[in-house]
């Protein structure tokens, strides 16, 4: 493979079936150059793990848009790396029907394809089908530890559909990782939550389908992974918190779109930044603090707030932005776990948002508590661990939920009560405190038994900027064990309040 791929998922991705397909096909072919055609979400895959000169040391030479028109090439044969989708299979029809625009086609699909549109290709161009795989990678490596899906949704707007295709996409990075890790989801009492463990049941049976038999007719068993599935409700704090590292602060204020900062320069010319592993510089800060919040429920001395009010009011009667506001007003509701209706009643008012409501009201659709309840399901927060010995900035003391699941997985100290297993327990995590129903024997030192393990994070519903910095973090500190994290989308202060406010559209 082509030197200068990226490193992690990148690199994982760039490395796969995809490339050794169409590379095996290249090396067999006479052909010396191809053309590779792209769909909207493969070009952003591919733009996401290598560059141009990648593609072409691998007798890549013309890259298309698949939905735009183009000119035939007849003497020339193509590359159709999309998504198995009616839109895409039509505009691959429509590229041999009534005269074939290349000599022929060779067709990947990034995951499984229906069989309707298996038989309408069939049907249509058979004879000019060369080859026609599945590959199993719909999903966006962002970063080295980062993946994404293509859905910017909040949980209550996701319908069984949708949530079929998150779980189509986790197993497709669970198979480029080549692993099959063990399930696991947070539980909840409360009604309004638990169905979203079907996620976990649906993931888990389809790595069951997935690696039922492997390349040598046996039945693969769990390997050396983990992976956790939560939701957005664990910790509605981090996605709105101002959060200094450079990466987050850049996200939340500037307006980057597609990790593309525009900027102008002393002449009045405008230029292009792009902000991705390919720059060093941007590595080697996106997780450090600008420098070189109510959300902690403590002051920087470590002393407990006795009256969160006392410290909101300032916020709100300052002069500052509406979204701001609403923001610190949130993190004063989650502080408490819900207010009074005669309390919220009056913040709205401070903030003025009588009519716009649904930024705070809307929460309730995630599992947040805005009102406080004494139900018999009232909303259990995630107990905290005690990090004031370790934070360096007394304006950055907030540490996401998110951290300390993962560094309790990691370790071994998650209870299975609360983040039960879907099925079987891997045996590398089977350890004296992480103990599944169908596996009582006793796991040897955790150190030798989790080396070179992952541990796969997915987070529905969207994560931030610094949940992503922890799986680095935790990465770091625990040598034996890969942290990778994935969401649905990324999430960014002002863009998740919009999002909320809209559920009730």
């Amino acid at each position: 493979m082509a030197a200068g791929a990226e490193h992690g998922l990148k690199r994982i991705v760039w490395q796969s079936k995809f490339m050794e397909y169409s590379a095996d096909f290249l090396h067999t072919s006479c052909m010396h150059s191809l053309i590779l055609i792209l769909d909207q979400f493969t070009t952003r895959l591919l733009s996401s793990c290598c560059k141009m000169s990648n593609l072409m040391s691998e007798g890549i030479t013309i890259v298309e848009d698949l939905h735009k028109n183009r000119e035939p090439v007849p003497e020339m044969k193509a590359i159709y790396f999309m998504r198995p989708t009616a839109m895409c299979v039509d505009a691959f029809i429509n590229d041999f029907k009534p005269k074939p625009k290349y000599k022929a086609a060779y067709v990947f699909f990034t995951d499984y394809c229906p069989d309707d549109l298996f038989d309408k290709m069939k049907k249509n161009c058979a004879k000019h089908i060369k080859v026609c795989k599945e590959i199993n990678i719909s999903f966006l490596p962002l970063e080295a530890q980062v993946s994404v899906d293509s859905f910017s949704l909040l949980w209550p707007s996701i319908v069984d559909q949708t949530l079929e295709t998150i779980a189509n996409q986790i197993v497709t990075l669970c198979a480029t990782l080549d692993e099959y890790p063990g399930v696991r989801y947070k539980k909840y009492s409360q009604p309004a939550l638990t169905h979203f463990t079907c996620l976990a049941e649906l993931v888990d049976n389809k790595l069951a389908r997935h690696y039922e038999l492997d390349d040598n007719s046996k039945k693969k068993g769990k390997t050396q992974a983990q992976l956790l599935i939560v939701d957005r409700a664990l910790d509605p704090v981090s996605p709105i918190l101002h959060e200094l590292t450079f990466q987050a602060m850049a996200y939340d204020l500037i307006p980057i779109k597609d990790n593309n900062y525009e900027y102008k320069l002393k002449d009045g010319s405008k230029k292009e930044a792009l902000l991705n592993e390919e720059d060093e510089l941007w590595v080697k800060l996106r997780h450090m603090h600008i420098a070189e919040d109510l959300a902690v429920g403590a002051d920087a001395e470590g002393q407990k707030v006795k009256d969160p009010m006392r410290m909101l009011l300032p916020v709100l009667l300052h002069p500052h932005d509406t979204t701001d506001k609403i923001r610190a007003v949130l993190l004063y509701i989650f502080s408490l776990n819900g207010t009074t209706a005669e309390n919220l009643n009056k913040l709205i008012q401070h903030v003025k948002i009588e009519d716009e409501s649904g930024y705070i009201l809307n929460w309730k659709h995630l599992g947040v508590p805005i009102l406080s309840t004494p139900s018999m399901f009232s909303f259990r927060k995630q107990p905290r661990k005690d990090r004031s010995d370790k934070e360096t900035y007394n304006v950055s003391r907030w540490t996401p939920v998110i951290k300390d699941i993962m560094e309790d997985a990691v370790e071994n100290k998650l209870e299975v009560k609360d983040w039960p297993y879907q099925s079987e327990c891997p045996s590398a995590w089977n350890g004296s405190r992480a103990v599944s129903a169908r596996q009582k024997h006793k796991g040897s030192s955790p150190d030798d038994l989790r080396s070179g393990s992952r541990l796969i994070v997915f987070v529905l519903g969207g994560v931030s900027y610094s949940e992503m910095r922890c799986a680095y973090e935790v990465t770091h500190a625990n040598k034996s064990c890969e942290v990778i994290i994935g969401s649905t989308h990324i999430l960014t202060p002002r863009g998740l309040l919009e999002d909320i406010y809209n559920l009730d559209k």
